[in-house]
């Protein structure tokens, strides 16, 4: 191949040297119950290795409800850490310094409201925020495309990440502005093919929306990242990342007219699938996970979860977590596939592969702009459509035969047993909701900074400062999201 490792179009890496000279990042997605208890699994992590953390938030946090709102009633701490104010946050990174590690929060219609709590915790912390480093999720389009955290609707909700991108790039410029994800929608059921056009179509309407008031492309490219799925497929899944390098890069130059290498590269995180693994025989999504790690280091990630063989029944033990952190390492230090950038490059299958994934991505885009964009398209429920058919095809599949998951409908197993799984106290929500309380009876009075934040909704002001002022009097989650929701209304999809 002409084309080398760390050179335009990026198909072969982003680096000349890819792991030879630095690891990806090794995360571990993590977060439930309170914040106390997910400090303790952060911390845990970290003495076993990892080199970053990762947040999950509960879904009344990523809902912009309190805890005790009743629409949180039994929910809280869930699928994730409770979150209300900037206490929580302060507790959450306990004994963390924040300025000397970097942090993944998978948040995205309260993203600008969670940066600023982790901003305001490294700053009570002596840390300079424009040194912290690390990813805000902040992708709202493929929640209405396939996940469903949504609040406000899409046309305010891009104007709160536009916001974010110009306020994070002169105060936090290490930090990611985004992580456009193509994960949730292939966990929806989509294709590979799918995956990377619907994901390179938001991030089409990202930028255009960016570029629409006033910001530069060569300013706030360089922070945008990417997050995908590793799925069962090996070598499609080697060949997406590296069709996802080179559209994006040739998208960054020809439709936008990057100047900067930076603006060009794709930086991607990579999770294995979860909705590959299974709750029969769990202890086989080990192998499951370690392909599908081995996929996203061989087509060259910069950053790598691994999920644990027991999330098909419910939230991993520190057993698993640990052991999923192991499969990372051991494909980092004794696999030697870390030696050799681009270790499959040249291959003929691969290389057509890349090519086909490339090109039906493209026409898939095509057919966006045809309709009028990404919104219009959403708006039209063109994405959620072609994600529902292709889920109940590869569904029709596996009930045929003709799709083969091992254990599930081949290979099973009579009276098989199930090992002990992780459950979240339910006094946990109740000591949330009193805490919550509490905070709000002793803190000083914060409807002039809420009042503030809904005046700066209502005009064209930036509204990250008087997010970070509400957040700082101690306002809560719940409470500068109601105000937001007062001015922009809440999306209800057709």
């Amino acid at each position: 191949m002409s084309e080398q490792p760390g050179s335009f179009p990026y198909t072969r890496g982003i680096y000349p040297d890819m792991y030879r000279g630095r690891l990806w990042t090794m995360r571990q997605y993590a977060g439930f119950g309170s914040a106390e208890e997910s400090n303790r699994r952060y911390r845990y992590l970290l003495s076993q290795g990892t080199s970053g953390l990762s947040v999950a938030f509960d879904l009344p946090t990523q809902m912009g409800l309190d805890s005790d709102d009743p629409f949180a009633a039994g929910e809280v701490g869930r699928v994730g850490v409770a979150i209300c104010s900037l206490a929580d946050m302060e507790t959450l990174f306990d004994g963390i310094p924040l300025e000397k590690i970097t942090t993944s929060m998978t948040i995205n219609s309260t993203a600008a409201i969670l940066l600023s709590l982790y901003a305001l915790v490294a700053r009570r912390q002596g840390a300079d925020v424009k040194n912290l480093s690390g990813t805000i999720q902040n992708d709202i389009l493929k929640e209405y495309i396939a996940r469903g955290t949504y609040i406000y609707p899409p046309r305010p909700a891009m104007r709160i990440i536009t916001d974010l991108f110009a306020w994070a790039g002169a105060e936090m410029p290490e930090w990611n502005t985004i992580s456009i994800s193509g994960y949730h929608i292939r966990e929806a059921g989509s294709t590979a093919i799918q995956e990377v056009a619907f994901t390179m179509a938001n991030a089409i309407a990202y930028i255009e929306a960016a570029l629409s008031v006033g910001l530069n492309i060569d300013a706030f490219a360089p922070r945008l990242s990417f997050f995908f799925n590793a799925h069962n497929n090996f070598l499609e899944e080697i060949a997406k990342y590296r069709a996802s390098r080179r559209l994006y890069a040739t998208l960054m130059k020809e439709r936008f007219g990057a100047k900067t290498s930076r603006s060009m590269m794709m930086r991607f995180h990579t999770q294995t699938a979860g909705s590959s693994l299974t709750a029969q025989q769990p202890d086989v999504n080990v192998i499951r996970t370690t392909l599908q790690a081995m996929a996203a280091v061989l087509g060259g990630t910069q950053s790598l979860h691994t999920n644990s063989r027991d999330e098909a029944l419910g939230l991993p033990t520190e057993e698993s977590a640990s052991l999923a952190l192991r499969t990372q390492q051991i494909i980092a230090h004794e696999t030697g596939i870390t030696n050799v950038a681009d270790p499959f490059g040249g291959s003929e299958v691969i290389e057509r592969m890349t090519d086909q994934i490339e090109q039906g991505a493209r026409a898939y885009i095509d057919r966006i702009d045809a309709m009028g964009g990404t919104l219009a398209a959403i708006e039209a429920g063109f994405q959620q459509n072609e994600i529902q058919n292709a889920a109940y095809e590869y569904q029709r599949g596996v009930e045929s035969g003709e799709i083969v998951v091992v254990g599930v409908n081949r290979y099973r197993q009579e009276g098989e047993a199930s090992p002990p799984a992780f459950r979240i106290d339910p006094a946990i929500e109740q000591a949330q909701v009193k805490r919550l309380r509490e905070l709000r009876a002793t803190r000083p009075p914060v409807e002039e900074k809420l009042d503030a934040l809904e005046n700066a909704a209502r005009g064209s002001d930036n509204l990250m400062p008087k997010i970070l002022d509400a957040c700082a009097a101690m306002a809560t989650v719940g409470e500068i999201s109601g105000r937001l929701r007062k001015v922009f209304g809440e999306y209800r999809e057709a």
